[in-house]
């Protein structure tokens, strides 16, 4: 099992910034993906972006050029750096890490955070 403990979500302006941070219960190069889906009021939740082990990254097209995703993988945690936010981002921001476990690939998730952009 894989824990998963998010924190940096809140309340913000249009065009501003937060920083969301995942910290792993084991080493992030046990982890095939950690990254972070987001889920709006009435929506599907949609994945917003992922880091491999290898370093891999990718981007939901409504993100890119205004989120980044970075580790530190001697703490085992990865950040979501969100700027230039717009309403539409409203959401609440689940991270995520898919892991092997026996033969299976199995997904597990935090607490989830509530990112909220408004003037």
């Amino acid at each position: 099992q894989v824990q998963l403990v998010e924190s940096g979500g809140g309340l913000v302006q249009p065009g501003g910034s937060l920083r969301l941070s995942c910290a792993a219960s084991e080493s992030l190069f046990n982890i095939y993906f950690m990254g972070w889906y987001r889920q709006a009021p009435g929506n599907e939740r949609e994945l917003v972006a992922r880091i491999s082990s290898g370093g891999m990254k990718y981007f939901q097209d409504s993100v890119k050029g205004r989120f980044t995703i970075s580790r530190d993988t001697t703490i085992n945690t990865v950040y979501l750096q969100m700027n230039s936010l717009k309403p539409e981002d409203t959401a609440v921001y689940y991270c995520y890490a898919d892991r092997s476990v026996g033969s299976e690939i199995k997904q597990f998730w935090g607490q989830g955070t509530q990112v909220t952009v408004s003037s």
